[in-house]
């Protein structure tokens, strides 16, 4: 029996009641949260949400651990989540608003401050103090992140920590979840949207994502203008980005494949193109007509090989650098990065991560695979340096003081924000400067879930023991009402918008309300819908910005109200 009560309770004997104490009632408390998190009810789960409630319930019971060593969990667990985040954003955080994201950003960046403008005009009607509105505002837009950056700032203006953003941000949560999917399901019915009509486009790669996909096509040269003119004046002619990975001459057999930009084209040859979606019709126009042609069957000698980018040394060359073609004889038709093809082009730069698409001869593409490593199990090994490196420049960055006109004191981007664009920066700019920031997808969501698990818990159990007696009352419905609002009216007005003035397909734009909302459990709703990837690359091109924005705009909204 003394051991049952040491082990939940704690001793007085040990600071934080005892280390197995602590450790055990956080594992309970992340356990029990993950096992509920896999309940799905129509699909829809409140999914690590539950951590947070079962933190409250501990709390609620006066199951806790020592609120020293809880606050460095929580904040701990906070810089672990939103440095993952920031290394996982920050190589396509400014591309973003490039290769047909930048109208997907726009609106997202609407909804952004359509939900602030909300939230304002709901704290000077409603009577909400601005730290539960700041919960209530995360807790509708399911951004974890900003709770931590409104406690942050808050306590940053303060010095002290308020439990009601916890409250507020636990009453609007589970709304925030369904009442994004109920939205959904209003727009598509309101929209009478076809289904089968906005799959084949889809499908087609059509849309506000053309130039984030790229698409193979074989063409027939029928332009009598072609007729003897060099692979180079072609692009220059046609003005259009594209790569020629192959050629058949009209009165050859052989497809050749060791096409530079001398290389000639002729009145009908057959050439092999890649390019993006909205660029095929431009350019079928102008130099013929499409065929269907099984090049495996006409190109015995040359073969199709994936091969990724390993080698620290060819981290930010560019294409033109390595120079396949010249050096090797192969050709590169593409290039996968973080799941969206890019067309590569000559002054695009290699990452470790990429995943390369080369055609050639057996001989010729095993340099290449040299060349460039070629080996999985590289990655596999966890990059630390930049992780506990940025986390420390983070730090330091996070106390650097600025002024904003119209407050009186000095802000900092405190622990959630100094990590955070550290952690862009880094993403971002190191490759260029052949700095090795990646990290194996696994390996960065496993620093993120563990962040978020930790920070969750702590969190719960903090601010928990009121939680019951308040937000089970008339006030409480309140903020559960005032969520929704949050969570909704952004989401039908922008929805509406992006369909009848954006013309976004139906897929794209729910992925991107889901991105605007940073919302997993609807992502996961939207890709049930469709069998193509446009709801996952909408909501990948918006993610960085949006997730930003509500980081640093929860702290404005604190800064400046509160």
């Amino acid at each position: 029996m003394e051991l049952i009560d040491t082990l939940f309770e704690g001793s007085p004997r040990f600071w934080g009641g005892g280390v197995a104490h602590s450790v055990m009632i956080l594992a309970i408390v992340i356990s029990l949260g993950l096992i509920l998190g896999r309940v799905k009810v129509k699909g829809v789960t409140l999914g690590l949400t539950w951590i947070l409630f079962c933190g409250i319930l501990f709390a609620h019971f006066n199951l806790n651990i020592d609120v020293h060593l809880l606050h460095f969990m929580k904040e701990f667990g906070l810089i672990l989540f939103v440095y993952s985040i920031g290394l996982q954003i920050g190589p396509g955080f400014f591309s973003s608003y490039k290769k047909g994201g930048a109208s997907l950003n726009l609106m997202a960046v609407f909804s952004v401050a359509l939900s602030l403008v909300i939230a304002i005009i709901l704290v000077y009607t409603t009577g909400i103090d601005v730290p539960t509105m700041a919960g209530i505002l995360s807790g509708a837009v399911t951004n974890t992140p900003g709770l931590g950056a409104a406690q942050q700032a808050f306590s940053d203006l303060h010095g002290t920590e308020n439990s009601s953003i916890l409250m507020g941000y636990a009453a609007a949560y589970p709304l925030g979840v369904v009442g994004l999917v109920l939205s959904f399901l209003v727009m598509q019915f309101v929209m009478k949207v076809n289904k089968k009509t906005e799959e084949v486009k889809a499908v087609r790669g059509l849309g506000h994502l053309e130039k984030m996909t790229v698409r193979a096509f074989t063409l027939r040269v029928e332009n009598k203008g072609l007729d003897n003119v060099t692979v180079k004046k072609l692009k220059h002619i046609i003005k259009r980005e594209f790569v020629i990975s192959r050629i058949l001459c009209k009165d050859d057999q052989n497809a050749s494949l060791d096409i530079t930009g001398n290389s000639v084209v002729r009145t009908g040859d057959l050439i092999n193109i890649i390019a993006s979606p909205k660029d095929i019709d431009a350019i079928t126009a102008f130099v013929g007509t499409v065929e269907h042609v099984d090049w495996k069957q006409l190109d015995h000698k040359h073969i199709v090989r994936h091969m990724l980018v390993t080698r620290n040394s060819m981290n930010g060359k560019s294409i033109e650098e390595l120079d396949f073609r010249g050096n090797y004889g192969v050709n590169i038709t593409r290039v996968l990065r973080s799941g969206i093809e890019l067309v590569p082009t000559s002054d695009l730069k290699l990452q470790v991560g990429d995943r390369i698409v080369a055609v050639g001869e057996e001989q010729k593409l095993a340099q290449v695979e040299h060349t460039l490593g070629n080996q999985s199990r590289k990655l596999n090994d966890p990059n630390l340096i930049p992780i506990f490196l940025g986390i420390a420049l983070g730090c330091i960055v996070a106390n650097i003081p600025f002024w904003l006109p119209g407050i009186p004191q000095s802000l900092r981007l405190g622990l959630t924000g100094g990590p955070l664009v550290v952690a862009i920066l880094i993403g971002h700019f190191g490759p260029r400067h052949h700095v090795v920031t990646f990290n194996t997808i696994s390996a960065n969501y496993m620093l993120r879930e563990l962040g978020l698990c930790i920070f969750l818990a702590c969190v719960g159990l903090s601010s928990g023991q009121d939680f019951l007696n308040v937000v089970f009352t008339r006030e409480g419905l309140g903020w559960i009402g005032c969520g929704a609002l949050i969570t909704i009216l952004p989401t039908l007005i922008c929805g509406f918008l992006g369909r009848y003035v954006m013309h976004f397909n139906f897929y794209t734009l729910l992925g991107m309300l889901s991105g605007a909302n940073t919302n997993p459990p609807a992502l996961a709703y939207t890709r049930e819908m469709t069998a193509t990837d446009l709801p996952s690359v909408s909501y990948s091109a918006v993610f960085p910005v949006v997730m930003f924005l509500r980081i640093v705009s929860i702290q404005l909204f604190i800064f400046i109200l509160g």
